[in-house]
C-alpha cells in the first residue's frame, strides 16, 4: 500500500528533523497516524523523500527525513495553459485537472467575456487559493514538481509577451483544424482556452495574428471547464507521457 504523500513548502535533506506545516500536521492527525509510521514528502523541486513520524503533539507532527528517491513523474511536454478566468468552482476544477494532467504552467487571464475579474489583493488571494489546489492535486497524482501558476493578467498583456512555444493553439468551436491534423512532434505547446462564452471575435483574431492556430475538438461545444482537461489529455497522448 502506498504511503500517505504530503507536499511541504520547505527545503528537505537527509536526516533532517522538522515539524510539518500546520495544515499538513492536521491532515496527518485526521488520518490517525502514529509515531514510527512512514510518510512520503515532496517539495516540488524534484524527487520525493521518505520520512518517519518521530513525535506528535496536540497540534504538531515531527518528521525525520530518512531517504531520497530521485523519481521524475513530469511529462517531457512543456505545456502552458492560458485559461480565461471562469466562475470560481469551474476555475477550481480546471486548476485541479490541469495539475493532474501534467500542465507545466497555468496562466490565468482576464478576457472580454470574463464574468469574474480579480485585481490587487483579491487577485493575490485567488492565486494563493489556486496554488493550494494545485499542490493538493500534485499530492494525489504523484507529481514531483508543482504546476507553476502565474499572476493574473489581461489577455492583451499575455499576447504582447510573445510566447515562444513551438505550437500555439486557440481552442475554438469553429476552429480551422481538427486535433488529428496537429504536427507529429513538438516539445512545447501553449493553449488558449476562453471563459464562459469563449473569446470574442476580436480576441480570436488577435491571437491568430500572433501565430495561434484555431483548433476544434469535435462536433460538440464543451463547457470551459471541460476544454482544458480534454485538450491537455490529447496533447499528453500525442506529445507527452501518455504516449
Amino acid at each position: 500500500m502506498a504511503l500517505p504523500r504530503f507536499y511541504v513548502d520547505t527545503p528537505l535533506a537527509l536526516a533532517q528533523e522538522f515539524d510539518l506545516p500546520e495544515a499538513v500536521a492536521r491532515h496527518v492527525q485526521v488520518l490517525r497516524m502514529q509515531p514510527d509510521e512512514r510518510v512520503t514528502l515532496f517539495n516540488g523541486l524534484g524527487g520525493e523523500y521518505q520520512g518517519i513520524i518521530t513525535a506528535m503533539g496536540k497540534k504538531s507532527v515531527t518528521v525525520q527525513v530518512q531517504s531520497f528517491d530521485p523519481v521524475d513523474r513530469e511529462s517531457p511536454l512543456q505545456l502552458t495553459l492560458v485559461q480565461a478566468v471562469s466562475a470560481s468552482d469551474r476555475m477550481d476544477y480546471t486548476v485541479q485537472k490541469a495539475a493532474e494532467l501534467g500542465v507545466s504552467v497555468f496562466q490565468p487571464v482576464i478576457s472580454q467575456y470574463c464574468q469574474q475579474r480579480y485585481s490587487g489583493e483579491r487577485a493575490e488571494k485567488r492565486i494563493a487559493h489556486w496554488q493550494g489546489i494545485a499542490a493538493s492535486a500534485a499530492e494525489q497524482c504523484g507529481r514531483t514538481r508543482l504546476m507553476a501558476i502565474r499572476p493574473i493578467i489581461t489577455f492583451a498583456q499575455f499576447l504582447a509577451a510573445k510566447d515562444e512555444s513551438e505550437l500555439k493553439l486557440l481552442m475554438c468551436p469553429t476552429g480551422a483544424i481538427h486535433h488529428s491534423a496537429l504536427p507529429e512532434k513538438v516539445e512545447s505547446v501553449t493553449v488558449l482556452v476562453g471563459p464562459e462564452g469563449g473569446y470574442s471575435t476580436e480576441e480570436d483574431n488577435q491571437a491568430i495574428s500572433q501565430g495561434y492556430t484555431s483548433l476544434i475538438l469535435g462536433p460538440r461545444i464543451f463547457r470551459t471547464e471541460t476544454v482544458a482537461p480534454v485538450i491537455a489529455g490529447l496533447l499528453q497522448l500525442r506529445y507527452g507521457d501518455f504516449a
